[in-house]
């Protein structure tokens, strides 16, 4: 059901659990689902990242000429934003030659920039403020930058610093559990808090997909991409479709 933009309300969702459940769950399709096309059906990164540029355009492009909040636009968004930030950041890495400390150095540095930029340019860069054309256009080129950190940040970890995808599950896992509690035992900036789990929730999506798929010689699991890309889709589905969606708001 379609929500129309009240005073202090948003066009992205309120920050619950029920969102983080569902990111984690988006970031780890992105990565799954990404490595199904451009690996399993062969298309390679560059076709796979142009297929997915085109699907995540056309979904935020919507999702700025809606009126308000709309779960099932929104998440589609997000969905298509982790598989073209995985497939975009494998072409960086490896086709290009970048590498991933390389290419995590880039994207953290336009991440930042970007960051900076919504900052001066609209005053905040917090949730509760996406309700204008400039605001949300912001929002989902920082949204871009982090999915395609995440990527890179994930593979870093895993394979250049060899820790392994179990290993990054623990890194990533842990520094998301330090920012829980930063958030429930101090008066650190709520929205400094927030940016930091939602950019940690893509490399963990990463680690925790690619354990999923990769080999068993790689440390993976070898399952079938097209089968846990089904499954996770079905769970965020569930999790739309059954828990609490609401627009952000101020609190007043």
């Amino acid at each position: 059901m379609q929500t129309r933009p009240r005073l202090g309300a948003s066009k992205v969702p309120e920050v619950t659990l029920a969102f983080w459940i569902t990111k984690i769950l988006a970031t780890t399709l992105g990565e799954v689902g990404g490595d199904a096309v451009t690996m399993s059906m062969g298309l390679g990164y560059l076709a796979g990242t142009a297929l997915f540029a085109v699907v995540f355009a056309a979904a935020v492009a919507a999702q700025i000429r809606a009126s308000g909040f709309r779960p099932w636009l929104y998440w589609a968004a997000i969905i298509a934003s982790t598989t073209v930030g995985t497939t975009l950041a494998d072409y960086l890495d490896r086709s290009l030659g970048i590498g991933y400390g390389g290419g995590s150095s880039v994207l953290l540095a336009l991440l930042l920039g970007t960051l900076f930029c919504w900052q001066r340019s609209t005053g905040s860069v917090s949730v509760v403020d996406i309700n204008s054309r400039r605001s949300e256009l912001f929002y989902w080129l920082t949204i871009t930058f982090s999915q395609t950190l995440g990527t890179a940040l994930g593979d870093w970890a895993a394979d250049t610093r060899g820790l392994g995808y179990a290993g990054g599950m623990v890194l990533f896992g842990g520094l998301l559990a330090l920012v829980a509690a930063l958030h429930l035992t101090t008066r650190l900036s709520r929205t400094l808090l927030f940016w930091a789990a939602f950019i940690l929730t893509r490399p963990l999506g990463a680690v925790v997909g690619d354990f999923l798929d990769k080999p068993l010689d790689h440390g993976g699991l070898a399952l079938s991409r097209y089968a846990a890309s089904l499954v996770l889709l079905m769970a965020i589905v569930a999790c739309i479709a059954l828990l609490p969606q609401r627009a952000a708001r101020r609190a007043h």
